[in-house]
């Protein structure tokens, strides 16, 4: 007697793989950090080059810069990878319960990446080296 594999099967896993793979890619294309978050953004987007970056710093962990958490520390080996940011960090802590002792978004970008660059010795510090008009804008 002969098994056959179940279409619904196929796509159940054909879609499994899917989810799994697709965050590695979802950042490819991004070129600036998103300030829609933000109801009156004071400054342009921060130019943030995604893979580009990665390659030059040498980063293979996305858990490095998209740390979740454990135990309500930050957690490197915990990746949040594919979550944005807003959904942990409010731009209003205040304003969302859930959020309430989070570090706020504005704040959680600049010690991420400035705190990243001024352990390292490497990379951009003051406003206008991030913040700087681009043709995204």
């Amino acid at each position: 007697m002969r098994r056959t594999t179940s279409p619904l099967l196929l796509v159940v896993l054909g879609l499994a793989v899917l989810a799994w793979v697709l965050p590695a890619f979802s950042q490819s294309d991004m070129v600036v950090v998103s300030r829609d978050p933000f109801p009156a953004p004071q400054r342009p987007a921060a130019r943030f080059e995604h893979d580009v970056h990665n390659e030059k710093a040498g980063l293979d962990n996305c858990g490095v810069c998209h740390h979740g958490e454990t135990d309500g520390k930050m957690d490197p080996d915990n990746s949040s990878e594919g979550t944005p940011c807003v959904d942990c960090h409010a731009v209003n802590p205040a304003a969302d319960p859930k959020l309430r002792d989070k570090t706020p978004l504005r704040r959680a970008y600049h010690l991420q990446c400035q705190g990243c660059h001024e352990n390292t010795g490497k990379g951009p510090l003051t406003c206008g080296q991030c913040h700087a008009p681009t043709a995204q804008e």
